[in-house]
């Protein structure tokens, strides 16, 4: 038996319905719904109060605040002018595009660790940079990348910090 034309549109747009209230498809498979960027991406906080919402709107209630400008967070989907993003503890929710900055920036992560002078772990150490420290991101040459952390610039392992994709390409 072939379902009535009425019966499919139904089907389409509750599952349509079901995929906008999930955030959409699985963010690693898409572009930007609104932008054609790739999803998912990092970008930092533009602002030093952020409300992360339930949901993408403002009549959605606020799940919890960021205080703290350039936090590095990743968007995982895009819907208009809302971003759902990630943040490096595993939490997520929506932010609006215009508390979003392009301005890549990184977050030291486990313990002290060293910036380097050149991308090799027996380089001259440049800085020590405890866990939670902000540092801008400049580019990556495979599992080392350049940032800058309070006006030093230098070298971190990737496994050191939180804001890139495995393998990522930063230029």
């Amino acid at each position: 038996m072939i379902p009535r034309r009425s019966a499919w549109r139904r089907l389409t747009a509750m599952l349509g319905l079901a995929l906008w209230l999930s955030g959409g498809p699985p963010a690693w498979s898409q572009d930007g719904r609104s932008t054609g960027l790739p999803v998912p991406r990092f970008v930092s906080l533009a602002a030093d109060r952020v409300n992360v919402r339930f949901g993408p709107g403002k009549q959605y209630p606020i799940n919890w605040v960021f205080a703290r400008k350039d936090l590095p967070v990743e968007i995982i989907a895009e819907f208009d002018t809302w971003r759902k993003i990630r943040d490096s503890e595993g939490g997520e929710g929506w932010i609006h595009s215009s508390l979003l900055s392009s301005r890549r920036t990184i977050m030291v992560t486990g313990q002290v660790r060293d910036l380097r002078r050149t991308p090799s772990p027996s380089s001259r150490v440049v800085l020590r940079a405890e866990p939670g420290v902000i540092g801008r991101l400049f580019d990556c040459e495979e599992n080392w990348c350049r940032v800058e952390i309070e006006g030093r610039r230098g070298w971190l392992q990737r496994d050191e910090f939180w804001g890139t994709q495995p393998g990522e390409v930063v230029r």
